[in-house]
């Protein structure tokens, strides 16, 4: 997740999408997966304040709201920089708008796609999340994404939210200039 929780220069407050966290959270947890959260920081991640909306609510936001086992997980967050791709199975980032700003710079991030990828293990990331895809490179030197079937977070999307001149980089163009086959 991220650590991020300012939205560019704008005076507003982002972080993890909550249901993007909470959806994926419990089909992992009732599927019998052992879960292990991590954070550029550590400890809890910012949550972008427009996902607790209550227009955004779901099955999965309430459920998690009412779980106080996740949301001690979630308040205590490994260093991404502790986590060791050869502990894990696959890894997943949520979205919102700060893995942007963070996990898609993050030196730990980089590298523990890196090694899951090179390892054969899945990384999967949904919305903004897919940002953290901008600089993995394969052992040859070529974007991760190159050639692979990829989507998130659209340019209409975010001229929709109106935060085109906000963010650091646009998902979607970022994705094509990578060298991925983006709808």
């Amino acid at each position: 997740l991220t650590s991020h929780d300012k939205l560019g220069n704008t005076g507003e407050k982002t972080g993890f999408w909550l249901e993007e966290f909470a959806a994926p959270y419990y089909v992992f947890k009732d599927a019998g997966a052992a879960i292990t959260l991590a954070s550029p920081r550590g400890g809890q991640p910012p949550l972008d304040p427009k996902s607790d909306d209550p227009a955004s609510q779901t099955e999965s936001t309430h459920r998690f709201k009412a779980d106080p086992a996740a949301q001690a997980v979630l308040a205590s967050t490994l260093k991404l920089r502790e986590v060791s791709a050869g502990d894990f199975d696959a890894v997943f980032y949520p979205g919102g708008h700060g893995p942007l700003w963070d996990l898609a710079e993050d030196a730990s991030s980089i590298t523990l796609i890196e090694a899951m990828l090179a390892a054969g293990k899945p990384v999967a990331s949904v919305c903004h999340a897919p940002g953290v895809l901008r600089h993995p490179k394969t052992p040859d030197g070529t974007p991760v994404v190159k050639g692979k079937a990829v989507t998130g977070f659209t340019n209409t999307e975010e001229q929709a939210v109106g935060l085109t001149q906000v963010v650091p980089f646009l998902v979607e163009d970022m994705l094509k200039q990578n060298g991925a086959r983006y709808s």
